[in-house]
């Protein structure tokens, strides 16, 4: 969003408010800006989440699983999660037959260490991520 609209969407004028966000910058806590594409827009991909559950939780095995995810390009984004299974990774395929491909050289190959894999498809998206509230960009910069 324009700074503008960030000053008036929290009640500053445009000049502290662009400061702000300088700092938030500088601070690292602004890491950067994209386009979003509308993914909804191109022919037939396959959305997933996938519920990785590693076959040991030693640090090793951790750090080489997230470097295979990061090597994926078709994982969008990933978590080391809590609960029930090790990592959420958010996938978009071309297709199904991809998705098997992917997940199952993943399960076969030994070296990966993944144990078990849940997936999970998107049949609609019902809220796009759009950023992090204004709120907790306003109070990141008043403890900087």
């Amino acid at each position: 969003m324009t700074n503008q609209r960030l000053s008036e969407k929290i009640g500053l004028s445009p000049r502290p408010c662009l400061e702000r966000v300088r700092r938030l910058e500088t601070a690292g806590l602004i890491s950067g800006y994209r386009a979003v594409i509308e993914i909804g827009q191109l022919p037939d991909l396959v959305h997933a989440f996938a519920e990785i559950t590693l076959k040991s939780q030693a640090t090793h095995a951790l750090a080489a699983f997230e470097r295979h995810l990061a090597d994926c390009p078709e994982v969008v984004e990933s978590f080391l999660v809590g609960g029930q299974f090790d990592y959420l990774a958010q996938m978009v395929c071309v297709d199904l037959d991809r998705y098997n491909e992917l997940t199952t050289a993943w399960l076969d190959e030994p070296a990966v260490g993944v144990a078990r894999i849940n997936s999970r498809f998107v049949m609609k998206r019902v809220r796009r991520f759009a950023g992090y509230p204004v709120a907790l960009l306003d109070r990141a910069a008043q403890q900087n």
